[in-house]
């Protein structure tokens, strides 16, 4: 489907099945408390800007979890339901991401001090500070310095 795709998943088999359990939580969710997993969804593509996950990898990962899916139940209905819930999470996600990846937050990405600069450079003068302190998706906010420092993604 996607081989290049595997680049990002190199993690324990532990963390892979909790990956795997928390998509089908998240389907299910998405019936139960749509309101709310589309705040949970937000914030978790937010999270997905800071791991530089490019967005043509999501319809592939739809495409093999349905055939998962597939394999597992004869259920025609069960099927679809899954398809269409992980679908509408696949694309909220892109959604964030393609919206949350600001100049800044893919200098932070590159994990260089002058690509960092250069992209603060770009903004007015008063609204520098902002664009490193906060992107704003929805009403998912995340701080783009805060991420560099807790996750180590920027040299200084």
């Amino acid at each position: 489907l996607a081989p290049a795709g595997q680049d990002y998943f190199k993690q324990s088999t532990t963390r892979l099945y909790w990956i795997a359990d928390k998509i089908v939580e998240m389907t299910i969710e998405m019936y139960r408390q749509p309101r709310k997993m589309v705040e949970d969804i937000s914030a978790l593509g937010l999270r997905h800007v800071g791991y530089a996950i490019p967005t043509e990898f999501f319809a592939p990962f739809v495409s093999g979890a349905v055939e998962v899916v597939r394999t597992m139940t004869t259920d025609e209905t069960a099927e679809d339901a899954f398809r269409w819930s992980l679908t509408l999470i696949s694309k909220t996600l892109v959604r964030t991401i393609l919206e949350g990846s600001t100049i800044v937050m893919k200098a932070i990405n590159t994990n260089q001090q002058k690509a960092l600069v250069k992209a603060i450079s770009v903004s007015p003068r008063g609204k520098r500070s902002m664009e490193l302190l906060n992107i704003t998706v929805g009403t998912q906010s995340i701080s783009p310095f805060y991420w560099a420092i807790e996750s180590g993604s920027l040299i200084t």
